[in-house]
């Protein structure tokens, strides 16, 4: 059996797609080839972003936005897209899923707690994905 790979997308790439590559990074060890990238990436990965995971033992303080690669999304198995800004064209072959991830800061929870519930959010979601990737019905 190939190995799995999953490509999660947001807008920037600096905060909730970097959040889900390193979630499943640790979920999965090397069971699973991990990307992540932006529509229309930043310049760095959102410092809140990078504590909030640090508090759960993942470190992204070293990853780079970068930029969907047309081909990485042809190559993977499946591509996630996290929020409702960042859209990938579909591609035959290419599993495609939407995470309209929690957004705490439409409640007025802000800062390092907002980024909490979107990392918990977001560990759901790539626990579920995970489990579904490695072990197919």
């Amino acid at each position: 059996m190939n190995k799995p790979s999953v490509l999660f997308v947001c807008v920037k790439n600096g905060g909730k797609s970097q959040m889900a590559a390193g979630l499943m990074r640790k979920a999965a060890g090397d069971s699973v080839d991990v990307y992540s990238a932006g529509t229309k990436p930043g310049t760095a990965v959102n410092a809140l972003s990078a504590e909030s995971m640090l508090e759960v033992g993942v470190d992204i303080t070293g990853e780079t936005p970068t930029l969907v690669d047309p081909q990485l999304v042809r190559d993977v198995d499946v591509v996630v897209t996290l929020g409702r800004e960042a859209h990938v064209d579909p591609v035959d072959g290419t599993r495609f899923e939407n995470w309209d991830t929690v957004e705490p800061s439409e409640h007025g929870i802000d800062g390092i707690a907002r980024m909490r519930l979107v990392r918990d959010d977001i560990a759901a979601r790539v626990d579920q994905l995970h489990s579904t990737i490695t072990h197919p019905a």
